[in-house]
């Protein structure tokens, strides 16, 4: 799998060099290697553990460098130096640790590749078919991924025994990160069933995995990813309906209820094969029937933990990585954290409230200035909703954020083109 991993990487950046549309085939390697990212991880097949991250920001740096990038960008440079005085405090205070730099990138690769993804996107426009192509191949490994987790999943009902995340049905790794990109796998392709395949025997593959992956995300027991690719669904659906002709309304309406009947029945099917272990957990039971006390499986510890960190040190945060030290001291328990707003507000202070308001209006105002994407409102829905149950452990909220400032043109008579405004 190493090697599948070097061809893949060795295959982009020639597209991307060689190829006349640059910009669309880094858009494309960028989308391929956030969806691969979590099935790369699960199968070991990387040099680095962060090389969804640090793949994203090689092909915008390459993009960048061949192409350049709109001045207006600006707020996700700002964004990026907001984040620096907290690496200064980090360093100040653990400068002799030999785990700074991991420390130090573990927390800050995600915000990086979001920046640099972002300053990339930022102004540009694409055509609709190439937008539907860049998510095509962010599916393709998602696809693969979820192959693997059902070869080599073992027996359910065996592994199964209590309503926990379940690492042993998540392909062996960590359900949490599993279940996001499965859950954003099932919203892809819902958006497919909606804005169909030509071709009718790709549609049909398609939908099966949709099917698949609905499935397999609720069998990781980690809610986090499935909700989020409901909500998704449901303002992407509601965004089409209320855009769409009487007739195309009609045909939505049909989907709907045919998506509805197909999801009762994975949902049944579900709770068939865990014996109704998975009700239990959407229930916030236990294996028994017992209500849990906490809802948030401990995250909400860890959230008070990290607004005490924030008024402890309000301005400057404790620094990049130590909120995790704070967690060991209060909780007792060595965690890295699992909501990014939190982390923002105690490891960077006041600057990091700065920064995430960056974020939440930078694409608010391109929307504003007139910029076109059915698909602006569920991206921000999901990077906003991931980053507050998984942190920004993985690419895909970075890069579906970034996504989210793209210029869609739905003129389809105009010859496919990518460039900048």
């Amino acid at each position: 799998m190493l090697i599948y991993l070097v061809l893949i990487f060795g295959y982009f950046t020639y597209q991307i060099i060689q190829k006349k549309d640059k910009a669309f085939n880094v858009l494309l390697a960028c989308a391929y290697f956030t969806g691969a990212e979590v099935y790369l991880r699960m199968t070991k097949s990387y040099v680095f553990y962060e090389i969804g991250k640090y793949s994203v920001i090689w092909f915008s740096l390459l993009g960048m460098f061949l192409l350049g990038f709109k001045r207006n960008s600006y707020p996700y440079l700002i964004y990026l130096l907001l984040l620096i005085p907290g690496v200064l405090v980090s360093y100040d205070i653990i400068s002799y640790d030999m785990d700074f730099r991991k420390s130090v990138l573990f927390n800050l690769s995600g915000p990086i590749c979001l920046a640099i993804a972002s300053v990339f996107i930022f102004g540009r426009t694409i055509k609709f078919i190439q937008l539907l192509k860049v998510l095509d191949y962010m599916i393709y490994p998602i696809i693969s991924m979820t192959t693997y987790i059902i070869l080599y999943s073992p027996d359910i009902r065996e592994v199964i025994t209590n309503t926990a995340s379940n690492s042993a049905v998540s392909g062996g790794y960590g359900p949490n990160q599993v279940a996001t990109i499965l859950g954003l796998g099932v919203f892809i392709l819902l958006t497919r069933l909606l804005i169909p395949y030509k071709n009718t025997l790709v549609q049909g593959f398609m939908m099966l995995f949709l099917v698949l992956m609905g499935y397999r995300a609720l069998l990781t027991f980690s809610r986090g990813g499935v909700v989020v690719a409901v909500v998704m669904s449901i303002a992407f659906v509601a965004i089409l309906y209320f855009s769409t002709n009487l007739k195309y309304k009609a045909k939505i309406s049909l989907k709907m209820l045919f998506l509805i009947a197909a999801a009762l029945t994975v949902w049944a099917f579900a709770i068939f094969q865990t014996g109704g272990l998975i009700e239990n957990r959407y229930a916030n039971e236990d294996a028994l029937g017992r209500e849990k006390s906490d809802i948030t499986t401990g995250r909400a510890d860890l959230l008070v933990t990290e607004i005490e960190a924030f008024k402890d040190n309000p301005f400057l945060g404790v620094g990049v990585g130590r909120v995790k030290t704070h967690f060991k001291e209060e909780l007792g328990v060595s965690l890295p954290t699992h909501n990014e707003i939190s982390r923002m507000l105690s490891e960077h202070g006041v600057l990091g409230i700065f920064a995430l308001l960056v974020l939440i209006f930078a694409p608010l105002v391109t929307k504003l200035n007139g910029r076109k994407n059915i698909y602006f409102y569920p991206f921000l829905i999901f990077w906003g909703l991931t980053i507050a149950h998984s942190s920004m452990r993985i690419a895909a909220p970075a890069f579906i954020y970034a996504l989210s400032l793209l210029n869609i043109d739905y003129d389809s008579k105009k010859k496919p083109a990518l460039h900048r405004k």
